[in-house]
C-alpha cells in the first residue's frame, strides 16, 4: 500500500425536494396574505374616521409582559450568548462548585473571541483553575451550547495598589528599578 491519500468525497447537501419547496411556498403566500388582510383592516378603520383600533384579537399594540418584552429585545438585536454566559457569571459557585468560586470569579467575557476571563485571588489558585479549564470549558459549553466558549483566560492576583508619598521618587516602579 502506498502513501498517498485516497479521494474523500464529501457528501452535498440534500436538494429540498418538491414537497419541502411546497411547504415554503404555502408559508410564504400565507404571510403575504395575513399582511395584506392586515393592511386592508388597517385602511377601512382608518376611512371609517377611527383610526386604530383595538379589537377582540391580540395585536401588535398590545401590552406585554416585561420578561415577554425583554426575551424579544434579546432576540432582536443578537444577544442570546452574552445574556447566557451573563446568567454563567451570576451562578458560578453552582457550576464551577464552592470551594472554586470562593477564590475564582469571573471578569469578563469576550463575544468576539469567545473567550471567559476569570481573576482567581492566588497563584495557587490561579494553576489549579488553568488544569481544570478544559473541564470547564466543556461544562460551560454543555449549559450554554456547543462553541459558545472556546478558551478561559486565567489571571492571578493583581498587585497591590502604589503608593505614593514623600520618600517615593515620581515615576519609579520600585526598588527593582534601581537595581540592573
Amino acid at each position: 500500500m502506498t502513501d498517498e491519500q485516497l479521494p474523500v468525497e464529501i457528501p452535498k447537501p440534500a436538494e429540498p425536494s418538491g414537497v419541502d419547496l411546497a411547504r415554503v411556498a404555502l408559508r410564504a403566500a400565507k404571510e403575504q396574505a395575513r399582511a395584506r388582510g392586515d393592511a386592508a383592516q388597517q385602511k377601512r378603520q382608518a376611512r371609517r374616521g377611527g383610526g386604530l383600533r383595538s379589537g377582540a384579537r391580540a395585536d401588535g399594540r398590545d401590552p406585554m409582559a416585561f420578561g415577554s418584552a425583554i426575551n424579544r429585545l434579546i432576540t432582536e438585536r443578537g444577544w442570546e450568548t452574552p445574556a447566557a454566559v451573563g446568567g454563567v457569571m451570576g451562578r458560578w459557585p453552582q457550576i464551577v462548585g464552592e470551594d472554586l468560586a470562593k477564590h475564582c470569579e469571573p471578569e469578563k467575557y469576550d463575544e468576539d473571541e469567545r473567550v471567559l476571563v476569570v481573576r482567581c485571588d492566588s497563584t495557587a489558585w490561579a494553576t489549579n483553575l488553568r488544569l481544570l479549564a478544559p473541564q470547564l470549558v466543556a461544562r460551560l459549553n454543555e449549559d450554554l451550547g456547543h462553541g459558545a466558549v472556546k478558551l478561559i483566560k486565567v489571571n492571578g492576583p493583581g498587585g497591590p495598589a502604589r503608593r505614593y508619598g514623600p520618600l517615593r521618587a515620581p515615576g519609579s516602579t520600585g526598588p527593582g528599578d534601581t537595581y540592573g
